[in-house]
């Protein structure tokens, strides 16, 4: 079902980014022509080498890259994308997202999205739990985001709890039932308690 299929993975500054490089292989490998967007905080985690290569495209990371897109990255992705996923979405990229921010490529972008978003949140319990992150996750999804919620298990801060990020593999299940017009409920978020 992805066959063909344009999708945007856009990847926030947050250590599940490393996920971020397993899900884009498999939809390449699911025959999906993937484009990776980056956050400033998101190189930090994972080398744009590391998407390129998965990809066989270049990373965008630049709102401003004139001689690959002369009209703005933000208006040509966005004009070609079957679908944005954006994996990880950290509690700053939500904030933005929620509040129509666009101070770098991606959140632009999702400004000029006219395609289906999906959004896989990634943090630490105590930022999940928190009442604004919920306010913002339930703008989005009102705002027609679809929201893949976080798991519970170990995280990077040495502590067990909700805000894992979803596995690729549920991911990946999630866009191919979409596509194929089958309606696969997505889990309903765990709050931290």
């Amino acid at each position: 079902m992805l066959q063909g299929r344009e999708i945007i993975v856009g990847v926030s500054g947050g250590i599940a980014a490393y996920k971020a490089a397993t899900l884009t292989s498999q939809l390449v490998q699911q025959g999906a022509g993937v484009t990776a967007v980056m956050t400033p905080g998101a190189v930090r985690f994972v080398g744009t080498a590391t998407f390129a290569a998965l990809t066989g495209r270049p990373v965008a990371t630049r709102v401003f890259s004139s001689r690959r897109h002369p009209l703005g990255a933000h208006i040509e992705l966005a004009a070609k994308a079957d679908a944005i996923l954006v994996a990880p979405a950290t509690a700053d990229l939500l904030a933005k997202a929620a509040a129509g921010m666009a101070d770098d490529l991606l959140t632009t972008l999702l400004l000029c999205a006219e395609c289906p978003v999906w959004m896989a949140p990634a943090m630490n319990s105590a930022m999940w739990g928190k009442p604004s992150v919920q306010r913002n996750v339930a703008q989005l999804a009102a705002d027609g985001v679809t929201i893949i919620p976080p798991g519970s298990g170990w995280l990077s801060c040495r502590q067990s709890g909700a805000g894992r990020m979803a596995e690729p593999a549920e991911i990946l299940e999630i866009l191919t039932a979409a596509f194929a017009g089958q309606t696969r409920p997505v889990r309903p978020a765990t709050q931290a308690p």
